[in-house]
């Protein structure tokens, strides 16, 4: 029989069952967060509307913020507003009447008009908004060639107000081809083209860029063991854009160095405070974007802790939830990289429950992905292979996907 209830409704019932919540125990933990006249309403009355809430008969309204916070997640996470990908390429003709070409024709003028900066801009965006899908080969290519671009662009005659708009354009292309020479491996030029990027933040005086690159710089750290350096790095940047959406993705990283450390508490302050502040921000318009932190992605950082942490049935609720956000109606991968990881922690709570050959499937489709990013990979299938070795250490097929991941981590 097809459940036709809406995902949300769909969500509220597992996110509950993950807790072992009866649906009175759900409704009181609601009624401790409500405040003023919500407060006032009956534990009997919200009852009788959370049953509805989770058949679907009526939207939450006024209470979905409130019940996403008593689950630990945002309100556009478990609530979205529809945002359908954009073509990339006509969004540029329609916006500006410039194609590609036409764009660089223009970026080699004498002048600079507004037209063609807008038109970079939107161009920009796109590489952004490739990043999840685009081969990390192919999109460094490009990305490089357009830094180089506009890097070319600041010996032309132009306004000042224009060479601010071009620097901070360079900060957003130095922030993606660092992301993707870091996928890569090559870690020496990612972290030059990081405080490339931080540099041109500073000389553009804009936060959210320099953000994005202590951002990546706490990720860095991250995927090679430095918890420290991922809090330090974290702390750097909330300090530098404390109000820009960067921050929330900043609280997350230190959740996670947390949650590796093994301090529970801290990992849960950090995950309410990256939480509260992502639902002070209005729905982003392009969620494709990699340097806009879509609502949904904040279930992902809350995975990887609750993976680390041993939640089994949260960590297990959030990665469905992952996989089901992350992959399109026709089986497009959506989010590769973020599937492939909510593949891994799928696989470690098999492991973990004594299940082989659905731990060794998950982790196969895991590492079998076009576009991966080779640390954050290594990282998090790591925790699968540790189970692996602790709970079947006898076992051939255990020994040789443990193989396959040193293998990975070499590369």
């Amino acid at each position: 029989m097809t459940d036709e209830r809406p995902d949300w409704a769909r969500r509220i019932v597992a996110e509950r069952a993950a807790r072992g919540w009866s649906q009175r125990q759900a409704v009181r933990a609601l009624h401790a967060r409500l405040a003023g006249p919500q407060a006032d309403t009956s534990e009997d009355s919200l009852l009788r509307q959370w049953k509805r809430w989770e058949s679907g008969e009526s939207f939450p309204d006024q209470y979905a913020e409130h019940i996403a916070a008593t689950f630990g997640t945002a309100r556009y996470a478990m609530f979205p507003i529809a945002n359908p990908r954009r073509d990339g390429r006509s969004e540029i003709i329609a916006a500006s009447g410039l194609d590609t070409a036409d764009i660089v024709a223009r970026m080699r003028a004498s002048d600079i008009d507004q037209g063609t900066l807008d038109a970079l801009a939107i161009t920009v965006d796109r590489l952004c908004c490739e990043y999840a899908y685009m081969p990390a080969e192919q999109l460094l290519t490009e990305g490089r060639a357009w830094l180089n671009r506009v890097a070319n662009m600041q010996h032309q005659r132009i306004s000042l107000a224009q060479h601010r708009q071009i620097v901070a354009l360079a900060g957003q292309l130095a922030l993606l081809v660092g992301c993707v020479e870091y996928d890569s491996g090559q870690r020496g030029n990612a972290e030059a083209t990081r405080q490339a990027a931080l540099n041109l933040g500073g000389e553009a005086g804009h936060l959210g860029i320099q953000g994005w690159a202590y951002e990546m710089r706490a990720w860095f750290a991250l995927t090679a063991g430095d918890l420290r350096g991922v809090i330090a790095a974290s702390d750097a940047g909330i300090a530098a854009a404390p109000h820009e959406l960067v921050a929330v993705q900043l609280w997350a990283q230190k959740a996670k160095a947390w949650a590796r450390i093994g301090d529970r508490q801290q990992t849960e302050v950090a995950l309410d405070a990256g939480r509260r502040l992502l639902d002070t921000f209005p729905y982003p318009d392009n969620i494709e974007n990699h340097f806009v932190v879509d609502p949904a992605k904040w279930d992902f950082y809350a995975m990887d802790c609750y993976r680390r942490v041993g939640e089994n049935r949260r960590a297990e609720s959030l990665a469905r939830e992952v996989l089901r956000t992350g992959i399109d109606w026709d089986g497009t991968e959506r989010s590769p990289m973020r599937n492939a990881e909510a593949r891994v922690t799928l696989g470690t709570v098999a492991a973990r429950e004594g299940d082989l050959d659905t731990a060794l499937a998950y982790g196969q489709q895991a590492l079998d992905g076009q576009r991966r990013s080779l640390p954050s990979l290594a990282m998090v299938s790591g925790d699968l292979g540790s189970v692996l070795m602790e709970r079947f250490p006898a076992e051939g097929e255990a020994q040789e996907f443990v193989q396959h991941l040193q293998e990975l981590r070499a590369a």
